[in-house]
């Protein structure tokens, strides 16, 4: 079985990718479909909203273990040779920065407006 330090330097990994990935999108050498899976799975990983809730057992770690290394993975296959090498380095430097409080709520609130938006069409609908 795994040590805990170990997941932790692996979700730690996953987070450098995806803030790396984040970066590298901007790049003008990246392909314009490439930048629009990338910045899907940017938003997802680095969302403080989950698809599948945590707290449901077994299926709302899956999101986490599965889709979002896969979404990298895909992005990453995506981009020209050697590009997410150039932007790991800004991208753990930028771990080590304070995290913002407001870029958190307003996350939040775009979540939350969003299904708001969606129950509304629904109920509209039915």
């Amino acid at each position: 079985m795994a040590k805990r330090s170990d997941w932790r330097a692996w979700a730690a990994g996953l987070r450098r990718d995806a803030t790396a990935l984040y970066l590298a999108r901007r790049d003008p050498r990246v392909p314009w479909y490439a930048k629009v899976l990338a910045g899907l799975v940017v938003a997802y990983a680095l969302s403080p909203i989950d698809l599948i809730p945590d707290f449901i057992p077994v299926l709302g770690l899956l999101d986490d273990v599965v889709i979002v290394p896969f979404g990298l993975w895909l992005v990453f296959r995506l981009l020209p040779d050697g590009l997410i090498e150039e932007y790991r380095p800004e991208a753990a430097r930028l771990a080590t920065v304070p995290r913002s409080r407001a870029a958190a709520i307003v996350i939040v609130a775009i979540w939350l407006a969003l299904a708001a938006a969606g129950i509304a069409l629904v109920s509209q609908a039915f």
